[in-house]
């Protein structure tokens, strides 16, 4: 089983307990798919169920659709890749170099029993190397490789066979026989099998609390166009699959007006025996409350506008969760809130600029106080008394001094006192 599919099991039975059952048993396939879906009440569920491989298409080539071939790759003394040899149903195996002929070759019955173990006799020193087997099947679009690598030893002590992680290692004495396994016995490798007979899809629906060896099979889908379905749901097309389903490789299930006793674990399982193919795909459906619908009538406000609560009348003899429906009126409050926000914005936008407006203005006020001070402290002397403007200050008696005064400094004295009187007289006005 591949390590994917492996793992995608593991997550499908940890999310889904229902299918813990389901998966325990090897025959019923590997789940690829594991999904929980809702729908509600009176709706149209699809289950999606895909397979591109289940698409019928005649395989009249089978002989030339089934390949196998041996490569070497040898890693001195230098990096090189040879086909040693091929084959086909029908066709014998062709050997490519002449001196492996009759030395390397694989079972005739390879096809029959899946055995395509290449042998190599007389083991040479030139043989060391990877070996990669081959497995091709076009149809069923399978492609498989096995890599073994083969190293060589005189020693006999030395030979074994170990797992270094990647691949098998086989170390084997030189001039003996060997034989590297390739082993694949899945059906897909069988001839003489009619593949309309081959194909095989079919729904089965587990109801809660059922066993999974007691669920319901709805339809089997054959690709010849055979159709089997079971109860009466199909025959009243409440589900159905599509008529091209293996045309298309689309098996989906529809199931009309879905009611609370449809919820369940649906499986699609598809089986293609000729291509080794089983594969399941698990959904559990759960169907919820019918969807609301429009309403015709405004919504009545109670007084004191508090919500109204409707409650959905559910039948007592259908399943399902009783659901309350609350419808909120639009108050009234809820246009003047909004108002209140816009105006607070305002407000506050408001104060900001008047405290600018403000601001800036007492910074312009105490520049200029500043600036008055500055210029009156510089015209106080370190004295304390106040420079005069000479400009201002007229000659009293510009007249030229007359030789007529006994003394030049009575008349100074005497024009002084008159500058005086005349710039106390000014002071005072």
């Amino acid at each position: 089983m591949h390590p994917d599919m492996v793992l995608f099991q593991i997550l499908a039975v940890l999310f889904l307990p229902g299918a813990w059952s389901l998966s325990s048993s090897s025959n019923l396939g590997v789940v690829v798919e594991a999904k929980n879906i809702t729908f509600p009440a009176g709706s149209k569920a699809v289950l999606p169920c895909h397979s591109p491989r289940m698409v019928w298409t005649r395989d009249r080539l089978k002989d030339r659709q089934r390949v196998v071939h041996w490569d070497l790759v040898r890693s001195s003394p230098e990096y090189s890749v040879e086909r040693v040899l091929d084959m086909s149903p029908g066709a014998r195996q062709r050997v490519y170099n002449g001196y492996n002929k009759g030395r390397i070759s694989i079972p005739d019955s390879a096809f029959n029993d899946g055995n395509f173990s290449l042998i190599i006799d007389n083991v040479l020193a030139t043989d060391k190397g990877v070996y990669t087997c081959n497995l091709h099947h076009h149809y069923c679009q399978i492609h498989q490789s096995i890599q073994i690598q083969l190293n060589v030893t005189k020693s006999a002590r030395k030979e074994k066979r170990y797992w270094d992680g990647e691949k098998t290692v086989f170390v084997v004495l030189l001039g003996s026989s060997v034989v590297l396994p390739c082993v694949n016995r899945r059906p897909l490798w069988r001839e003489g099998l009619q593949e309309d007979q081959q194909q095989v899809a079919h729904w089965d629906f587990q109801p809660p609390g059922v066993r999974p060896d007691k669920a319901d099979r709805l339809v089997d889908l054959y690709a010849s166009g055979e159709r089997r379905d079971y109860g009466p749901l199909f025959a009243q097309s409440k589900m159905s699959v599509a008529e091209d389903a293996f045309t298309l490789g689309d098996f989906s299930l529809y199931i009309s007006d879905l009611k609370p006793f449809d919820k369940g674990l649906y499986s699609c399982h598809l089986h293609h025996h000729y291509c080794g193919l089983y594969e399941r795909r698990i959904f559990r459906l759960t169907v919820g409350p019918p969807l609301p619908s429009d309403p015709t009538t405004a919504p009545r406000i109670s007084q004191n506008n508090e919500p109204k609560q409707r409650t959905e009348e559910v039948l007592p003899h259908e399943e399902g969760p009783r659901v309350v429906n609350v419808f909120l009126p639009e108050h009234r409050g809820y246009f003047v809130q909004h108002l209140g926000y816009f105006l607070a914005t305002i407000l506050l936008l408001a104060f900001i600029v008047i405290a600018v407006i403000v601001l800036t203005k007492r910074r312009k006020k105490r520049g200029l106080e500043y600036e008055l001070g500055r210029s009156v402290r510089g015209n106080v002397t370190s004295g304390g008394e106040i420079a005069l403007d000479c400009t201002e200050l007229k000659a009293c008696n510009q007249d030229p001094l007359n030789s007529d005064y006994k003394n030049n400094l009575l008349k100074e004295r005497d024009m002084a006192k008159d500058c005086n009187m005349d710039f106390d007289g000014k002071m005072w006005k």
